[in-house]
């Protein structure tokens, strides 16, 4: 497995011991990194992107996961990672359930934990939506509705501090939440990874106007 050359990239968060992490909550946890990021002020926020993965069958297999056995994958409804687009030849991964580095560079997270939709069956491709760092911590809201059960009982425990709100107090249930993560399925898995390889900034079709997950679904997926 490659180790992160720290003397290379200087990783824009604390160890992962040391983040705010509660399983099951990936997309909190990005949004916590995120947070962190943007608080320290010592990396440009708009270098970051929440990358969210799912597909209309909610059924995406991801390797090298600390809940995996052995070489198996784990199947997500849909998991949220932190993509950092740096200056330097490389970049990185912030994945804090995965057992591969933390961060790891992008080249290895792609070849161990993503493999290639290639030799999957089709209701296993995924698909990835690309949010910048700083519109996702304007925007991104949850009421956590999602993650109970038909009885109302929670499926994993929460995280311990507040449901996380947009600046006006406005928060999304379940719906609202898988509606606007599966909108607008357009690219694949393939086209991520060729974004990160050639540093192509589609990104920057995300404007300051449009909104993610709980507000106006209007986000690009690749």
């Amino acid at each position: 497995m490659a180790e992160l050359d720290e003397d290379r990239y200087r990783p824009a968060v604390p160890p992962r011991a040391a983040c705010a992490y509660t399983g099951c909550s990936c997309e909190e946890n990005v949004w916590k990194l995120c947070d962190y990021i943007r608080s320290r002020g010592e990396r440009p926020v708009e270098e970051f992107y929440a990358v969210f993965i799912s597909n209309e069958r909610r059924m995406i297999p991801l390797w090298k996961q600390k809940s995996g056995h052995g070489d198996e994958p784990v199947v997500w409804d849909y998991h949220v990672i932190l993509l950092h687009v740096s200056s330097g030849e490389q970049n990185f991964i912030y994945d804090l359930d995965t057992e591969l580095p933390f961060p790891c560079p992008f080249d290895v997270y792609s070849t161990e934990a993503f493999r290639l939709d290639d030799s999957l069956h089709p209701e296993f491709h995924r698909k990835i939506r690309m949010i910048r760092a700083d519109l996702y911590l304007e925007t991104f809201a949850s009421d956590r509705s999602h993650m109970k059960d038909a009885d109302g009982k929670w499926q994993k425990p929460p995280p311990s501090y507040p449901c996380i709100e947009t600046a006006d107090g406005e928060k999304c249930g379940e719906v609202l939440f898988w509606w606007n993560l599966l909108m607008l399925c357009t690219f694949g898995f393939a086209a991520f990874l060729i974004i990160q390889c050639y540093h192509i900034f589609l990104l920057e079709k995300v404007g300051s106007k449009e909104h993610v997950l709980c507000l106006e679904p209007s986000l690009l997926w690749f």
